[in-house]
């Protein structure tokens, strides 16, 4: 006995309708009137889904490791039968996918190497799903890489590689510092040195400028005193601890005589 029942199908969605199990097309959003249980409507979401997958997987330097990867994907809505009714697992269609090219790619490199090739894996990942899915109505939008987690031992020696390169590198950095701070030291030292020895050449130079200009001084002095001698008599360069005082003394009276001389031949001439 069949009754009428009505069919609700969201938006975003669409109603794959079967009577006696044969498909009969597909119902749009809203709300229709069916003949239950005859006519059945199963409810087909259009909107992008995501797949978690997780892959166990070995590397070239013999790590193992679980690589996680998101796939996310949409059913087209003109291929609606075909997704439903062709495939009949199509997530583990999906994973095997991933898993396929996963542990054919991965064990051609190191665990370092494969954390910087995911953009490679994900590419490869993206073509191989796309090819297997395609043709069932599946569309992969994007593939994600979230993930690639080595064991917890492995985990635990690469930190302490990292750790112990870290601290050569902080050593090496403070011994360059050191260095550094020594070079500039003695340079500034080396500088604090030729400051004083130019200090010094200039006292000597000027010391020798000094004696130059005395040496200058008393020929003139000397050479006065012989031009003076010459015109007003011998005078007698003392020695003695009194020398300077005699001397000036001596040129006194010599100007005095010359001075009386003067007066005399003025007076007998006059």
């Amino acid at each position: 006995m069949s009754c009428c029942c009505f069919s609700c199908i969201d938006t975003g969605s669409v109603g794959v309708v079967q009577k006696f199990g044969e498909y009969q097309g597909l119902q749009e959003p809203g709300c229709s009137c069916i003949c239950w249980p005859c006519t059945t409507v199963s409810g087909v979401s259009l909107a992008v889904n995501q797949l978690t997958c997780k892959s166990d997987c070995k590397t070239m330097d013999n790590v193992t490791v679980v690589t996680v990867t998101a796939v996310q994907y949409r059913i087209l809505k003109d291929m609606v039968k075909v997704a439903t009714f062709d495939i009949a697992s199509p997530h583990d269609q999906i994973r095997a996918e991933v898993d396929n090219v996963l542990r054919s790619t991965m064990p051609t490199m190191t665990l370092d190497e494969s954390y910087e090739a995911k953009e490679k894996m994900v590419a490869e990942i993206l073509e191989s799903v796309r090819q297997a899915m395609g043709q069932y109505g599946y569309e992969i939008v994007n593939v994600l890489i979230t993930d690639i987690h080595p064991e917890q031992s492995v985990l635990n020696a690469m930190n302490e590689i990292n750790a112990s390169r870290r601290m050569r590198e902080a050593a090496f950095e403070k011994g360059e510092a050191d260095k550094l701070l020594k070079i500039k030291a003695s340079e500034a030292d080396a500088e604090a040195k030729r400051l004083a020895g130019v200090g010094m050449a200039n006292m000597r130079a000027a010391m020798a400028q000094g004696f130059q200009d005395s040496m200058k001084f008393m020929k003139v002095y000397l050479d006065t005193l012989k031009e003076f001698a010459g015109s007003h008599g011998s005078i007698v360069v003392p020695h003695g601890p009194s020398a300077v005082g005699d001397l000036s003394s001596q040129i006194r009276e010599g100007f005095l005589t010359a001075a009386g001389q003067q007066q005399m031949k003025g007076g007998l001439f006059g």
